[in-house]
């Protein structure tokens, strides 16, 4: 294993690894270990949390029904239903397709290219669009940021509206089909959009501290570990349950912290250090495991690539680290 200088500290506010650990009112229960992070989330005690449903081609509509907040009544047929969807989509031509949109907008724009963030969000979202099927992929993009900032139950109110009007418009931009089908396609974009955006800006800003030897899947497979865009996830106790020993209660909110378990000492030495080969749990685990990783890595390593092969902010000095929101994004399928 080759061992290499850079070191990426955690953010401030990622907690130790310890048990299981209430908040004051008992309702939250903080979950950083590795090993305890994934029985949560394998363990069939610990749902992912329910949602209302809505009108047809409303957000409401939406988070009801795709597999990532389904039931255990409905998730295996949506998850198989997700997976055929995915089954159609060959991540080495997502990751070129990419690549020749990432290269296409640095010509387009030579001496002024776009700044990454804005080509990690725009290119995988235009690439899976079109891989999907849906009629005007460059129209999806703006959409999608819409559904994606309201996603989470619990959403601003004018987020909400906004998601709305965005889903109304995805949905007509799909292909003809089930509503289920159209849910599923506009799931994924939805799932795709800040996650895969996070993983590119972050591999960008690590890959200037790193000799071009490391090769794109192996910075991407640490910056999974070591910066992962999705934090945090939650699940709920469907009944009295025990984790690590400790005795939670049914209705607890378990919040269980990606970023803390990938730097769990106990399962990574020297978990600061960037060391590629690392597994990172930020994919999930269990029956809601993100299907859908080889091809959001794909979608990364296509943008990323041409990235560091050619754009000026690759040998830029790097800018000052992002505020990551605490707030979990429960990313899981």
């Amino acid at each position: 294993m080759i061992v290499f200088p850079l070191r990426i500290a955690a953010a401030p506010d990622t907690p130790p690894c310890a048990p299981p650990t209430p908040d004051g009112t008992g309702v939250t229960w903080t979950v950083t270990r590795h090993a305890d992070v994934r029985v949560a989330l394998v363990d069939p005690a610990f749902a992912v949390p329910r949602v209302a449903p809505g009108p047809p081609g409303t957000l409401a509509w939406l988070r009801a029904s795709v597999a990532r907040f389904s039931g255990p009544e409905r998730h295996p047929s949506r998850r198989a239903a997700t997976r055929t969807l995915l089954a159609g989509l060959d991540p080495d031509l997502l990751a070129r397709e990419a690549a020749r949109l990432t290269a296409a907008a640095l010509d387009r724009r030579a001496g002024s290219p776009d700044p990454p963030a804005r080509l990690a969000r725009d290119v995988p979202l235009r690439v899976l669009a079109a891989r999907l099927g849906l009629a005007d992929p460059a129209a999806a993009v703006p959409a999608v940021a819409a559904v994606a900032a309201a996603y989470q139950p619990g959403a601003d109110p004018a987020a909400v509206r906004r998601a709305d009007d965005a889903v109304a418009d995805l949905v007509a931009n799909c292909p003809a089909g089930p509503d289920e089908s159209t849910a599923h396609r506009i799931g994924l974009l939805v799932q795709a959009c800040d996650a895969t955006a996070g993983l590119i800006d972050a591999a960008i800003r690590r890959a200037r501290s790193l000799p071009a030897t490391v090769s794109t899947p192996e910075l991407l497979g640490e910056v999974l570990r070591l910066d992962p865009p999705v934090r945090a996830t939650r699940r709920i106790a469907t009944v009295a349950a025990v984790l690590a020993g400790r005795p939670i209660p049914a209705g607890a909110v378990l919040l269980l912290r990606f970023d803390a378990a990938n730097r769990d000492p106990a399962v990574f030495p020297d978990p600061d250090r960037f060391t590629p080969g690392r597994p990172a749990l930020t994919f999930g685990a269990g029956a809601h495991g993100c299907p859908g990783d080889r091809h959001a890595l794909a979608l990364a390593a296509g943008v990323v690539g041409v990235l560091r092969d050619r754009s000026p902010y690759a040998v830029a000095p790097p800018p000052p680290e992002p505020t990551r929101p605490t707030d979990p994004t429960g990313a899981r399928r």
